[in-house]
């Protein structure tokens, strides 16, 4: 009933899922929003399990494959920006999932973190808005 309820609630979200599976049924690939294919071998398998998985991964890969691809173009912006910028005294230390971690001195925090937030927000062009939240801690536990 949850699931069925979300569905009439979002009708949108079923036509996604049930054309990216007919696409990939037909082309044995999907593509992100770059065009970035990922090819899903046993999206017509005879085997209900195995046929289900691919259904899931073809669904999924787009939208996980989009998102990586955006982190990627943010860190690539972001790093430019370090490498051009000598004033520019910070350091991307890591990336967790859809989280990027910075070592930046206390008196600069509030500027580099508005300069890479609005780097990271400008990463790509799409019909929605791309926010980024930033969090500040001494550590990445204090920073959520």
């Amino acid at each position: 009933d949850f699931i069925n309820a979300y569905f009439k609630k979002f009708p949108e979200i079923k036509d996604y899922m049930n054309s990216t599976i007919n696409f990939c049924r037909k082309s044995g690939y999907v593509n992100n929003i770059f065009g970035r294919r990922c090819h899903i071998t046993g999206i017509n398998d005879k085997n209900y399990n195995v046929r289900n998985f691919q259904e899931r991964a073809a669904i999924n890969a787009p939208i996980q494959g989009s998102a990586a691809d955006i982190m990627r173009l943010a860190m690539i912006r972001i790093q430019q920006a370090l490498d051009n910028n000598s004033s520019f005294k910070t350091k991307m230390l890591l990336q967790i999932h859809d989280e990027l971690v910075f070592e930046i001195k206390e008196d600069k925090v509030e500027t580099y973190v508005s300069t890479i937030t609005a780097l990271m927000e400008s990463a790509a062009t799409l019909n929605v808005p791309l926010v980024v939240e930033a969090g500040v801690g001494d550590n990445w536990d204090e920073a959520h």
